[in-house]
């Protein structure tokens, strides 16, 4: 029982160090970081999340191994010191592809507004591979064979997985090419719309007005038509068509029609206020002078509560000012027991 005791103690200690460690100390760092808004910080005690528990009992086993007194044949020991060591790369190569994951997410975020799990996924799964092939150095596997073979298991199960090879790669000339960025808002050939919330591995993830998800592969993306109404840039320019009776002052339309577009403009877009909206008459029409406003507004879902409130603020100040939107009024004739009568009729 004496030769237990040591082995036992580091192991508890190890087991007891790593509760501590995880539930307060790391608890109290990751709060002093948060507070103080470190870069990065975040990032990295999200990718620590229960690894000092695990390191602190990794340590408590090593201790047990190395001062046991225990009577352990020598390649018992040799083989639990490569278990110990096996686990502890692991859970560090583990951590280095959630940092690296992390920090590309992070740069991502801070250049294009919203990350491509793509991008992301290949980061951590470099580091994975390459942290693998260390792994196995370190135990003495030799690489170079392993290495050999999956070069050459490569090209079949490249031509077994060409439709999803296909789609990896036209995920990447999506995001190289800048055509599609995760956040802008596309409209697709067949009608589809929406946002684009993620490019991953094999699809792009488009969510629509309604909330819907719309899931389109990126090989069928890079081959379609579509619109993409963030580029050049998010802001575009509201077109707004409106007709006014002939007796009405045009100048004063103008003038009337321009404030209240600055108004509306005041309200969802004032980062752009400088650039003044204006109006172009353009149709003697049968019942109307026809013109059509011209408003620039933050990106493309602006469009509906940008004309939602111009036709709101307009008709109610083309009423105050005496601006009358004429609607079309159609004379009908009836004959009756030989009697021809007139009505009038709206439109």
């Amino acid at each position: 029982m004496v030769e237990w005791i040591l082995p036992i103690a580091f192991i508890l200690f190890g087991l007891l160090a790593g509760i501590i460690g995880e539930k307060f100390i790391f608890k109290k760092l990751r709060k002093f970081v948060a507070e103080r808004q470190i870069p990065g910080g975040e990032v990295i005690f999200q990718s620590l999340h229960r690894m000092t528990f695990l390191w602190f009992v990794l340590a408590g086993f090593s201790g047990a191994i190395f001062y046991s007194s225990l009577k352990l044949d020598a390649d018992v020991k040799i083989l639990l010191r490569k278990i110990i060591l096996i686990i502890f790369l692991c859970s560090v190569t583990l951590v280095l592809a959630r940092i690296t994951a992390g920090f590309v997410n992070l740069f991502i975020r801070r250049t294009e507004g919203v990350p491509a799990s793509l991008i992301s996924n290949l980061a951590m799964t470099v580091v994975l591979v390459l942290g693998t092939l260390i792994l196995l150095q370190t135990v003495g596997i030799e690489i170079t064979p392993i290495v050999t073979t999956l070069g050459v298991g490569g090209i079949a199960v490249g031509l077994a997985l060409q439709d999803t090879l296909a789609n990896l790669f036209s995920g990447f000339y999506l995001l190289v090419s800048k055509q599609v960025r995760t956040g802008d808002y596309v409209k697709l050939d067949d009608g589809h719309e929406g946002y684009v919330t993620d490019i991953t591995w094999r699809n792009t993830t488009i969510r629509e007005i309604s909330n819907n998800v719309i899931i389109v592969p990126n090989s069928k993306l890079a081959s379609a038509i579509f619109t993409n109404y963030h580029l050049p840039a998010k802001e575009i320019t509201l077109t707004m068509n409106v007709g006014v009776s002939y007796d009405s002052d045009l100048e004063e339309v103008e003038q009337v029609t321009v404030e209240v577009a600055k108004e509306v403009m005041q309200e969802i877009a004032p980062a752009l206020i400088a650039i003044e909206p204006y109006i172009r008459f353009h149709t003697f029409n049968d019942f109307s002078i026809d013109f059509t406003l011209y408003m620039r507004v933050s990106e493309y879902f602006d469009q509906r509560m940008g004309k939602h409130l111009f036709v709101k603020k307009l008709h109610r100040r083309y009423q105050q000012v005496g601006i009358s939107i004429p609607f079309p009024i159609r004379d009908v004739y009836m004959q009756d027991n030989g009697t021809e009568n007139s009505a009038m009729e709206l439109d």
